[in-house]
């Protein structure tokens, strides 16, 4: 089994920047992508990042080109997510996922995920 376990939420204002974390443990078989999605209050859950095992691969959604940064430290098996120029619609829980077997656009994809972890909120005040 996989656990894998986000920190770095909380509150802050509209221009302001949070540093997510998601440490995994547990069986951890390389190589596995990782990414980051987030889920805001009656809407669905909905792709923000992810970045193939070496790093040498990122991918953000629309909303958070050019203000989101993906990275990874397969030596703590970890993956960050820096978020600078938070907007108010960036609130959400943000969830870590964990990917075995990545093809095509697979990492865009919730339901290719092998394990999630429970989430960290994230709350941009206006």
């Amino acid at each position: 089994q996989v656990q894998l376990v986000e920190s770095g939420g909380g509150l802050v204002q509209a221009g302001g920047s949070l540093r997510l974390s998601c440490a995994a443990s547990g069986r951890t078989f390389s190589p596995y992508a990782m990414a980051w999605f987030r889920q805001a209050p009656g809407k669905e859950r909905e792709f923000v990042s992810a970045i193939n095992y070496s790093g040498g691969a990122t991918y953000y959604g629309d909303s958070v080109k050019g203000r989101f940064t993906i990275s990874r430290d397969n030596a703590k098996n970890t993956v960050y997510l820096q978020m600078n120029s938070l907007k108010p619609e960036d609130t959400a829980v943000y969830y870590c996922g964990l990917q075995y077997e990545t093809y095509g656009d697979s990492v865009y994809s919730l339901s290719r995920y092998d394990y999630w972890g429970q989430g960290t909120q994230v709350t941009v005040s206006s």
